[in-house]
């Protein structure tokens, strides 16, 4: 059904539409219902099929609009930091001592010394972080942060093997499959896409056989898989390795397809029968790593050869350990050398969703790159693009993980700068990354403290000036469909409430209180006007309207397509201009954490580290169904319905004295959290669960009793330097009845 909101009344109240885009996975229709100017309920799209339907968080969005936490008003400490005391200043107080204290920072210490902090939160092209890093730029720069949260181990392994971090079809090429192989996949809490899972509840209906691999039994593997495989966390690349071996040595791949597409075969070949280092890679060898059966593993490696064609869908999960590039790059050979790239049916089995920002063919990437884009910063004037890694990076920049290291080690512990200005927007730094008591250190000893926010978050209340930012149904967007087609806008719904700014806003202001020019030449009608007209929207009347408008198309989008079928014409962004099974990039950095080849590198903190003695237990930090990353924390519906819980499996909670329900505390070195328990047999015997975003809430003692699993991850980096938040031994024990 459209609805025209201009025209649409019943008893006085519009029906709005808007696309949800809160970096929970997905980008959902949504329509608002409004009345006097105030949101009252939120339905989702009950149209033609395929209906993009909005999930239980965006169905809660009324509640975090009209939160009595958000920040509504500037803010200036006025307590110690972390306190939370503050006091309400004007726009002009906020500004004036916004940019009074850049240039104080920038002129005393040196630009580098100001190191900005950005992240997601409500996504679109207009609004967002990115514009807080031009200003600075602008202001003379700053020290920017690398690294990928997400899915950085993805982004390296579909970079080294395809030369592009756009490898997936878009999702309803699910129908042509014959088999599909999830692999720490559960877009039933993620999204991963919208109607991922639908379009997966529809392969089940068919009778496609589905098979999960993951440490635990998700919501989507529990609703439409045939087989549940659990597995170690951290050695999901032996088992992709040992099925290679399995397809290998019984002459299953597709030879035709390796010899015309790909580069590398033989020494890849010859890693898996031990012609290296004496050890073949069998499904056995793989068992006393993985915990799988051997003969799991190799039934598995049959199925996906000889089923065609296979969709193997790779999660983020188990890329997000210590080893994860190594992970994703075993599982995209796996594709390669079965020949399921680039056909209907299959899948690249690199990063398992498109984002916002390119992958289907919409011309995205350009809005992103030309709509207020970042500027030249002159702190990296100078510094070459490192070539170790990948994604590449330009210094003197710091990882998102060593932000805190930085802070309190500086030029002494081998930094760039000593920093002194912290600077965030849309990013609850001390929730979002790992090792939090380290982290509360750094805010603690860092000179001044900047943040864009909406919620007093945990991080917030360390703040020493905040400018409050609005939420996206308060302002104009456009974003398009993530591995489904469309165009889809975010029509303002109702004034921004108190005195909140759009990040737009904000950004423009603070610029003009500085005193830079050129910083921005239009209005934010004029951006959205620009960016429809670059993304060849051919109706725009109607997309404000409904709020999305669905591109037709003769077939589903493959990724690969072209180069299958026409690879000269057609060459991959690699240095051979094919699929790299052997990475010349790679083999260029001579680092024996990172071959050439995919292949089996120990990871830290793992059953076979001795602190394993001490703390038996491996964690994982799974995303949940009631946030989108540390976003709707407090919203009592989603608080309700979803209550945190620590994961548990019967044979571990039997041993340790431990009942459902009861009040344990997962515990290591870094840190303690306290949480109910939920034993069941969706955890496999050796694994803990707490799900990733919870808000700390340290008592007196140190303890979590919010259940934020960063208070128990270390800061080290994977071996391709990103986040490995499902790498960290545990233990767990029984809460006595507190007095």
């Amino acid at each position: 059904m459209s609805v025209n909101p201009e025209a649409t009344e019943l008893e006085q109240e519009k029906i709005i539409p808007t696309m949800c885009a809160s970096h929970c996975g997905g980008s959902c229709l949504l329509k608002v219902h409004v009345k006097g100017g105030v949101i009252t309920r939120i339905e989702t799209d009950d149209g033609a099929e395929p209906q993009i339907r909005g999930c239980w968080r965006g169905r809660s969005y009324r509640q975090r609009v009209y939160a009595p936490d958000r920040i509504l008003y500037p803010l200036k400490r006025v307590g110690a930091r972390g306190e939370g005391k503050f006091e309400r200043i004007s726009w002009d107080e906020a500004l004036t001592a916004t940019a009074n204290e850049i240039k104080r920072v920038r002129d005393t210490y040196g630009p580098a010394s100001i190191i900005f902090v950005p992240m997601g939160g409500d996504l679109g092209i207009i609004h967002g972080a990115h514009l807080f890093d031009r200003l600075l730029c602008m202001a003379g720069g700053h020290t920017r942060t690398w690294g990928v949260t997400s899915f950085g181990q993805g982004m390296f392994s579909s970079l080294a093997t395809y030369g592009t971090i756009h490898c997936s079809n878009s999702r309803d090429d699910l129908l042509n499959t014959r088999f599909v192989l999830m692999w720490g996949f559960d877009p039933g809490k993620c999204i991963n896409g919208p109607n991922t899972a639908w379009y997966l509840a529809q392969v089940r209906d068919k009778g496609v056989r589905i098979v999960s691999i993951d440490p635990r039994l998700g919501d989507t593997a529990a609703a439409v898989s045939d087989q549940w495989v659990a597995i170690r966390p951290s050695t999901d690349a032996a088992m992709a390795i040992a099925m290679a071996y399995v397809i290998v040595s019984e002459n299953l791949q597709d030879q035709a397809f390796i010899d015309k597409y790909t580069v590398g075969f033989d020494k890849y070949r010859d890693y898996l029968l031990g012609k290296e280092d004496g050890v073949a890679k069998t499904p056995a060898w793989a068992e006393r790593i993985t915990g799988v059966p051997a003969e799991t593993t190799a039934s598995l490696a049959r199925q996906y050869a000889t089923i065609k064609p296979a969709a193997l869908l790779a999660g983020i999960g188990p890329g997000r350990t210590a080893v994860g590039e190594m992970f994703h790059r075993a599982v995209a050979v796996l594709a390669a050398i079965t020949g399921n790239v680039g056909v209907h049916g299959g899948d690249a089995a690199a990063r398992a969703w498109e984002s916002l920002i390119g992958g289907l063919p919409y011309k995205v990437l350009p809005i992103v790159t030309r709509v207020m884009p970042s500027t030249s910063n002159p702190v990296e004037r100078g510094f070459p693009v490192a070539q170790n890694t990948l994604p590449t990076y330009r210094g003197p920049r710091v990882h998102y993980n060593k932000v805190a290291d930085a802070i309190l080690r500086g030029k002494a512990g081998g930094y760039y700068s000593d920093y002194k200005m912290l600077f965030t927007a849309n990013c609850n730094y001390l929730n979002a990354m790992p090792n939090s008591n380290k982290i509360i250190e750094a805010l603690k000893k860092v000179e001044s403290i900047i943040m864009v926010e909406q919620f007093m978050t945990t991080s917030a209340k360390y703040a020493d000036i905040i400018l409050p930012t609005n939420t996206y149904m308060e302002r104009n967007d456009y974003t398009p469909g993530a591995s489904t087609w469309f165009h889809g806008i975010q029509n303002k719904i109702i004034e921004p409430l108190g005195e909140s700014r759009s990040h737009f806003d904000i950004a423009t202001a603070l610029a003009d209180k500085m005193g830079i020019t050129g910083y921005n030449d239009k209005t934010e009608a004029q951006w959205l006007q620009q960016i429809l007209t670059m993304a060849e929207v051919k109706d725009v009347d109607k997309l404000k309207r409904d709020g999305i408008l669905r591109i037709e198309r003769d077939e589903p989008y493959v990724a690969f397509k072209d180069f299958i079928e026409d690879p000269q014409k057609n060459q991959l962004s690699t240095a051979s201009g094919k699929i790299e099974i052997y990475s010349q990039t790679m083999a260029a950095w001579n680092n024996p954490k990172l071959p050439p080849v995919p292949q089996w590198v120990e990871p830290f903190e793992t059953l076979t580290d001795p602190l394993a003695k001490k703390y038996p237990l491996q964690l994982i930090t799974p995303h949940g169904k009631r946030r989108a990353l540390g976003q709707f924390e407090t919203l009592p519906w989603l608080k309700e319905l979803m209550p945190e819980m620590v994961w548990l499996s019967i044979a571990d909670a039997k041993a340790r004295g431990i009942r459902d329900g009861d009040m344990i505390k997962v515990f290591n070195d870094r840190g303690v959290i306290m949480l109910p328990v939920k034993v069941t047999r969706r955890m496999m015997p050796g694994v803990v669960q707490v799900e990733s975003g919870a808000w700390h809430n340290f008592d007196e003692n140190g303890v979590d009793r919010g259940g934020n699993a960063n208070t128990l991850l270390g800061d080290d980096l994977s071996i391709g330097g990103h986040f490995p938040y499902n790498t960290c031994l545990v233990e767990v024990q029984k809460v006595e009845e507190e007095q």
